[in-house]
């Protein structure tokens, strides 16, 4: 195995005490040391996987913490278990299971949304919302290769994000007044793909965007 993955391995593993660690020393070096000090880790090994990853420091703590769930969320909910349910159901499963797995570490999650949001990190957090996405849309088995392949996972990253910041501040029993935004904003989207499934079925001779976004994502060569 090369260095590199080593150092990704190290990374992922660490993430959820980091995680743990930062509602109290935020995303920082004194996470990463007392994350590795929990796992029997070299902390200077572990501080030097997260100086070597992409964007450095703290934003590379919190990728690896998405990463991490991406990888349990794929282990705990594969595509052939979602199979039998409605899209609807399957989506809403896909995100509540992210909700769960950040329950407990809301002040670690607020850090890193503020973290996420600072205008030099824009561009590598919506590139992480969207591999997210993605990773829910695979698993809830869909294969669409056209303008609704973008379409989807824009509007389910919308939807996570806005999910998240209701999150962190709901002090609601069970987080009620979450599980009811979400909902909310799934059945909308449902109605809205259904909508758009009606508008764009019929076939033209005009402009097609699915034709459009497609070369965009498959360019002729």
């Amino acid at each position: 195995m090369s260095a590199a993955g080593s150092l990704e391995e190290l990374r992922l593993s660490l993430a959820p005490a980091i995680a743990g660690a930062a509602a109290f020393d935020g995303w920082s070096e004194a996470a990463v040391r007392a994350a590795a000090d929990s796992l029997g880790v070299s902390p200077d090994l572990a501080l030097l996987a997260f100086d070597q990853a992409e964007g450095g420091n703290a934003m590379a703590m919190i990728a690896a913490w998405i990463a991490h769930t991406d990888a349990a969320m794929a282990r705990a909910l594969p595509a052939a278990l979602l199979a039998g349910l409605p899209v609807r159901e399957r989506i809403a499963r896909l995100v509540q299971f992210r909700l769960d797995a950040v329950k407990g570490r809301e002040e670690a999650l607020r850090r890193a949304m503020a973290i996420m949001a600072m205008p030099q990190n824009l561009a590598a957090s919506a590139r992480l919302g969207w591999r997210s996405a993605d990773a829910m849309w695979r698993l809830a088995g869909d294969s669409a290769s056209d303008y609704n392949y973008y379409t989807k996972r824009l509007t389910l990253a919308g939807i996570y994000t806005a999910t998240l910041s209701v999150f962190v501040d709901d002090t609601s029993e069970g987080k009620a007044d979450t599980q009811a935004f979400l909902d909310r904003r799934i059945g909308g989207v449902m109605r809205f793909e259904k909508a758009k499934a009606r508008l764009f079925s019929g076939d033209s001779e005009h402009f097609s965007p699915a034709r459009f976004l497609g070369r965009l994502r498959y360019p002729v060569r």
